[in-house]
């Protein structure tokens, strides 16, 4: 499968009816892993390739130069249509122009650009979400969508502003991003199906959620217009946990034999880095006849 007919694959399930929650991945290995289980859509958030790549926090550290290279691994080894959180876009409307050109020859299916001012400013109160002018994200959709060299990748305009300015100017920031071209919205902050049904009638766009509280049914969250939940980033925090615990057994002077129903058997470690197919390369190529 080409990253045409990747992102293609993403682009139905935005003009679908039903709401897919994509695995949150976070390198080549959890990608092939997710894969194996069934997945065919994933998601990379900015935060997890800051804990992973620098095991720094979500504060806009990494660089486009790291980010981008953490995609073409993920995208090597897997066929997963990837969404990812590209933040701010790295700058101005001219640096989202070379992070959507970046992004996009790293085989991302689709990518959202936020509105929230980024990274924080000096004196900004902490924790506090400050988002820029609608004029100057305006200016940022419209760039992306014009760097943008493949029709079929999906440019999603991000927004904070349920939590800042409530949905009325969630729904005004929305109908100024749906104008500018972009396939669809994602939501920050969503509290009820109301909210996203405001957002979707406004625009005409699917939408992906962010998050949601338990307490909305995910079949309202579907008629309201969502067609990507997310569902947080379980999937390294488990590793975390899992190494901390391996590490602190074998440490503690623990036997490795101990671990054996704890760890991935040595025939899926081989299934997962393609162990069959590097044998016949280096019996094809490795060995005179």
């Amino acid at each position: 499968m080409n990253h045409t007919e990747q992102r293609k694959r993403l682009r139905a399930v935005f003009a679908g009816t039903k709401c897919i929650s994509p695995a949150s991945v976070y390198d080549a290995l959890s990608a092939r892993v997710a894969e194996s289980v069934g997945y065919e859509i994933g998601m990379l958030a900015g935060s997890v390739a800051s804990n992973t790549t620098l095991a720094a926090p979500d504060i806009i550290v990494l660089t486009l130069t790291e980010f981008a290279d953490q995609v073409r691994r993920i995208m090597r080894a897997s066929e997963l249509s990837l969404i990812v959180d590209a933040d701010h876009g790295y700058g101005n409307a001219l640096n989202v122009m070379r992070t959507v050109g970046e992004l996009e020859h790293a085989g991302v299916s689709g990518m959202s650009i936020e509105d929230t001012a980024l990274p924080a400013r000096f004196g900004q109160a902490e924790g506090a979400d400050e988002l820029i002018s609608l004029e100057e994200m305006a200016g940022k959709l419209k760039a992306a969508v014009t760097a943008r060299r493949d029709p079929s990748t999906v440019i999603l305009g991000r927004t904070s502003a349920l939590r800042v300015e409530g949905t009325e100017g969630a729904v005004k920031r929305a109908k100024a991003f749906a104008a500018t071209g972009v396939d669809a919205i994602f939501l920050i902050g969503v509290e009820s199906a109301e909210q996203v049904r405001a957002v979707h009638e406004a625009t005409r766009l699917p939408i992906m959620v962010g998050s949601a509280p338990a307490s909305i049914r995910r079949e309202d969250i579907v008629a309201a217009g969502a067609r990507v939940l997310l569902q947080g980033h379980q999937p390294l925090p488990a590793a975390v946990k899992a190494l901390r615990e391996v590490y602190a057994h074998l440490h503690s002077g623990g036997a490795p034999a101990d671990l054996k129903d704890r760890i991935a058997s040595a025939k899926e470690m081989d299934a997962l880095v393609s162990g069959d197919a590097y044998k016949k390369w280096q019996r094809e190529y490795l060995r005179s006849k």
